[in-house]
């Protein structure tokens, strides 16, 4: 028999952000995101998709945070809408939208559980991206003045905040691919857009420290940390400038070791003024890290950058990516070590996609994302037991939601979606977690 063993003081959540699940975009004094704008784009989401009525959280976050509850979970990790907060994004405080947020909070302890607030996931205000978004520095302050209002708002009932959630797909799908919002192919734009958010973030982190507000601090990232796809010199030095353009860029100026140098030398230009890297360097409490794969690279004369992804043998998910449980294990190990093996870390993402239905029995028997998850936790046991800080872990996600370009297309939930009903139905995957958390995560 194989028993998963983490600590007492473990902490279990589950995760969402506001745009794949609120709904109600028209409701409340919200107003318009980029995403709003992006999925009226023709062509740029799976079947003209969009999130005006997601899971409808918004009307619904009573019955979600009962099934949270029932399933044992001690935090749930929800991204407040900047649209929602602001009247037209940028002017007074909407009340209404506050009102929502505090109400999700009350319900939450209610519950017994923590709220894990997330100030942005990815819906940028439409009006603050008429302006040039990411990509222009005044986005600074327009963020720390979003987030002051909502420390100063919500600042008693949030109980841990995080910053940014993966500033490389807010740069890299919306500015320099354009998959994602705001739908820009811009190589000086995104790295504009990547200094910009993580100055923002450390801005941020040093208004919050002016509050006096207790609750901890942070940041979720997703790295790519690919492994070399053989042992010759040229594929070891590719995985090396993936790491530093898809890792380091990210992660270094956050604990002040500045920008990767393979960077300049590969000709880009970020808009550092003195004194930023001392601000993107601001203490934080702990380091969320989103993980869902990891690929082997391979030299590529071809490419920009030397390095293109390699084919692959292990079973994909429905998004098409492989299972490798053990890259989460030398991504956490490599973080830990650059980061000096004190800085607290969460998974504040990992899931699996997968194509589920709701069978004659009424049930979902999800047993791969069972078995994905089952491996995962097995790492994140192993890397405990091996001395590492790892405090956390938030499932991805609570709820089948909007999967950004994907529209409704791809599954991530523990709890299948309806979306014609709303029904919500626990997966054998909620099931399952609701075991481990019990301390039964046994087979």
């Amino acid at each position: 028999m194989h028993k998963l063993e983490f600590p007492e003081d473990f902490l279990w959540g589950t995760a969402t952000a506001s745009y794949q699940v609120e709904g109600a975009t028209h409701e409340g004094g919200r107003s318009e995101s980029i995403w709003d704008t992006f999925c009226r784009v023709p062509g740029a989401v799976y079947a003209g998709e969009n999130g005006d009525i997601a899971c409808d959280q918004y009307h619904r976050y009573k019955e979600d945070v009962a099934l949270i509850a029932k399933l044992g979970f001690q935090s749930y990790r929800f991204s407040i809408a900047w649209p929602r907060v602001l009247s037209n994004s940028t002017g007074a405080v909407n009340k209404e939208g506050i009102a929502y947020y505090r109400n999700l909070c009350a319900e939450l302890h209610a519950h017994g559980i923590q709220a894990c607030a997330t100030l942005y996931h990815w819906d940028l205000p439409q009006v603050l991206q008429d302006k040039g978004g990411w990509a222009e520095r005044f986005i600074v302050d327009a963020f720390v003045e979003y987030a002051k209002v909502c420390f100063a708002e919500l600042g008693d009932c949030v109980d841990q905040w995080i910053t940014m959630n993966e500033p490389l797909c807010v740069t890299f799908l919306g500015y320099l691919w354009g998959v994602h919002a705001p739908g820009i192919k811009d190589p000086v734009q995104t790295a504009g857009a990547v200094h910009h958010i993580l100055l923002a973030h450390g801005a941020t982190v040093r208004e919050y420290r002016r509050t006096g507000l207790k609750a901890p601090i942070g940041i979720t990232l997703n790295l790519n940390t690919p492994r070399p796809a053989s042992k010759s010199k040229a594929d070891i030095e590719a995985a090396r400038r993936a790491r530093a353009f898809e890792a380091e860029l990210f992660l270094f100026p956050l604990i002040g070791r500045g920008y990767p140098e393979i960077v300049f030398q590969a000709g880009e230009k970020l808009p550092v003024k003195p004194g930023d890297l001392d601000i993107t360097a601001e203490k934080i409490d702990f380091l969320g890290l989103n993980y869902y794969s990891e690929n082997a690279v391979a030299w590529d004369d071809a490419s920009p950058h030397k390095y293109s992804v390699a084919p692959f043998w292990q079973e994909r998910t429905d998004m098409d990516w492989p299972v490798v449980p053990s890259g989460l294990y030398r991504q956490i190990a490599w973080v830990s070590e650059v980061t000096g093996g004190n800085l607290p870390i969460y998974v504040t993402e990992n899931g699996y996609a997968n194509p589920d239905t709701v069978e004659t029995d009424g049930r979902v028997h999800d047993k791969k994302r069972i078995d994905y998850l089952k491996d995962h936790l097995s790492v994140c046991s192993t890397l405990i037991k091996e001395g590492i800080k790892l405090n956390g872990y938030f499932v991805w996600s609570f709820l089948d939601n909007f999967e950004w370009a994907w529209g409704y297309s791809k599954r991530f939930g523990i709890v299948h979606v309806d979306y014609k009903t709303q029904k919500r139905t626990l997966k054998d995957s909620a099931y399952f977690f609701r075991d481990v958390i019990a301390g039964f995560g046994e087979w």
